[in-house]
């Protein structure tokens, strides 16, 4: 686990810039027990109406990862990382450290709420999500609270229990209406027979005292 712990450690260093150490503060205090994400959740159920039953669903699973990343800690109850060169920049509600449960509530909903989105009016805006979650992420490493192994492995759990429940998420969206029925296309009249030329039979030249020719 070494290079978990330097890696760690070189992280932590970016949080001695004032303006990086406050951002990642105010991630991680938005991402604790997940609560930034349970409330994007019902935002989302209130503004969408129509899906509100998939959006209070995809929030309860949001809610369940990060319950299952508690039971998880509880038993593996890895210690939380002590740098010598720096002290954490947040305080932490428990001790152990593995998995990161900022991380797998911010990966569950990076892809309940992604897949919800892209089916409805915000589907510009599902890159958001993504990255909103990756910035949470990042900034427990910043902070100095958890160890690499603890994010990757916390958004591992998250996304496995999103894709698990996507079907009980997304089984509530309505169907969509069927549009009116196509009229058949008329059939294309035949073209009408054109009747033969009748046939014109020779007439015979007329004699020349008929045809004028040989007189004044």
């Amino acid at each position: 686990m070494r290079y978990d712990h330097q890696l760690l450690a070189a992280l932590r260093r970016f949080g001695a810039d004032p303006a990086v150490a406050g951002t990642a503060k105010g991630l991680s205090l938005a991402g604790e027990h997940g609560a930034v994400w349970i409330a994007a959740g019902l935002a989302g159920a209130g503004a969408d109406r129509v899906r509100r039953r998939a959006w209070l669903r995809a929030t309860a699973l949001v809610a369940g990862s990060h319950l299952a990343s508690i039971g998880v800690k509880r038993v593996v109850r890895r210690p939380r990382p002590q740098l010598p060169s720096a002290e954490p920049l947040v305080r932490t509600s428990g001790r152990h450290s593995f998995p990161s449960s900022h991380a797998t509530s911010s990966a569950a909903a990076a892809i309940a709420f992604g897949a919800l989105m892209a089916r409805g009016p915000l589907a510009r805006a599902v890159p958001v999500v993504p990255s909103v979650a990756a910035a949470v992420c990042l900034s427990r490493l910043v902070v100095g609270v958890h160890y690499p192994t603890d994010v990757a492995c916390g958004a591992l759990l998250g996304g496995a229990m999103a894709r698990i429940g996507r079907g009980w998420t997304l089984g509530t969206l309505p169907d969509v209406p069927p549009g009116p029925p196509v009229p058949p296309v008329p059939p294309v009249p035949p073209m009408p027979s054109m009747s033969p030329v009748p046939h014109i039979p020779h007439v015979p030249p007329l004699p020349p005292s008929l045809a004028g020719v040989g007189h004044d």
